[in-house]
């Protein structure tokens, strides 16, 4: 196994930086966060033209026939960054799940829209009690003559207000299946939640939403399966952005260390400063290493249940655990409106519960061990 990038994910990994240190400044960040679309549509327009909706995306539906690794290289630089707006929601939850379930003419007609940016997607996965099994899913879908009416109530599901479909798990007679959900439809309601972070997570409502034969994804009754087939790469994928996150919070931190007299002297020259510091690169490391390990083993096709468990349970804290010594050493100025640290300490805490909190992996974890 060869945890080193290739040149072509090294020159992904500089021309994002590039892009987005240009194209995506925290004053812009800080625009977005506020606003109810919470996302650019010129940005979005450029970063298709980037290619990077299709990166992970089969040639033969308009993509680029990248690896899952080059897609968590492109994260990593995203979280970096900070970069609002529906790509994740598009790219991983929607578009790696249709290529998952979706049929053949599902696939020709939906992911070229994906690559080139005109389609936006969404997954309504939580419900009432947010978790992550199939046991959580109440929404139901009932057989009608033009095809089922879906009801339930969704939550917490990542820029529904602006995904055009939606794809949604539903109990049917043969069991949970996934449907495709337009967004627009008459008994649809979607609402913004406030999040400590300003992400824009909704509620979806469906009130007997009529959906036709022809958007359910695959085959009826499995749909969990589906969900299980990718729920490992939507964890990775979280993991990547949050390592970004944990590199940049780690490299301000070490240079206001630097730059910050007391005493008449650097406070990074104090031992614990200096340890603060060598404690966040050591999460910073590890995190990268173990999430890259399940990043290549699901590029290869490989199992790697527990890796993507371990991973995640890992990451999550330790991106908190780097945000809050980051609190410590940049003191009151770094939680100020005008800063940029709190950006990430927001999206540190929310992304920890993604895709299970650290104690729900940790029963992953021991159950693969055989307890």
């Amino acid at each position: 196994m060869d945890l080193g990038l290739s040149e072509e994910q090294e020159m992904l990994r500089t021309s994002a930086r590039d892009f987005l240190q240009k194209e995506c400044p925290k004053q812009l960040v800080k625009q977005l966060d506020e606003s109810d679309e919470g996302y650019s549509p010129e940005l979005w327009r450029k970063m298709a033209e980037l290619g990077w909706m299709g990166l992970v995306l089969p040639e033969e539906y308009g993509g680029s026939g990248g690896s899952f690794l080059d897609l968590v290289v492109l994260l990593e630089e995203m979280g970096y960054n900070i970069l609002p707006g529906p790509f994740f929601s598009t790219v991983v939850l929607g578009g790696l799940s249709i290529l998952a379930a979706g049929n053949e003419e599902q696939k020709k007609r939906l992911l070229p829209e994906v690559a080139n940016g005109s389609l936006l997607l969404t997954l309504a996965l939580t419900e009432s009690d947010a978790q992550f099994n199939a046991s959580s899913v109440k929404t139901d879908a009932i057989p009608s003559n033009e095809g089922w009416l879906v009801s339930g109530t969704k939550l917490f599901v990542t820029d529904a207000h602006v995904a055009q479909y939606i794809i949604c798990p539903a109990q049917t007679s043969e069991g949970i299946s996934l449907f495709l959900v337009d967004a627009d439809s008459p008994g649809i309601s979607r609402t913004l939640l406030k999040t400590l972070a300003g992400d824009k997570q909704c509620e979806v409502v469906l009130d007997k939403v009529k959906v036709p034969r022809q958007n359910l994804l695959g085959e009826g009754g499995q749909g969990w399966d589906y969900i299980e087939n990718v729920f490992s790469k939507m964890v990775i994928a979280k993991c990547g952005e949050m390592i970004g996150g944990a590199q940049r919070v780690f490299e301000m931190a070490a240079d206001y260390a630097k730059e910050r007299k007391q005493f008449g002297r650097p406070i990074g020259s104090f031992q614990a400063i200096q340890h603060y510091c060598a404690n966040m690169a050591i999460d910073v490391e590890g995190a990268r290493l173990i999430t890259y390990q399940a990043a290549w083993l699901l590029s290869e096709g490989l199992p790697c249940t527990m890796e993507t468990s371990v991973a995640k349970a890992w990451v999550g804290e330790a991106y908190h655990r780097i945000t809050m010594l980051a609190a410590q050493i940049h003191g009151s100025i770094g939680l100020t409106v005008d800063h940029d640290f709190p950006l990430y300490y927001k999206r540190a805490k929310i992304a920890e519960l993604f895709f299970g909190s650290p104690d729900f992996h940790r029963e992953i974890v021991a159950h693969m061990a055989g307890l």
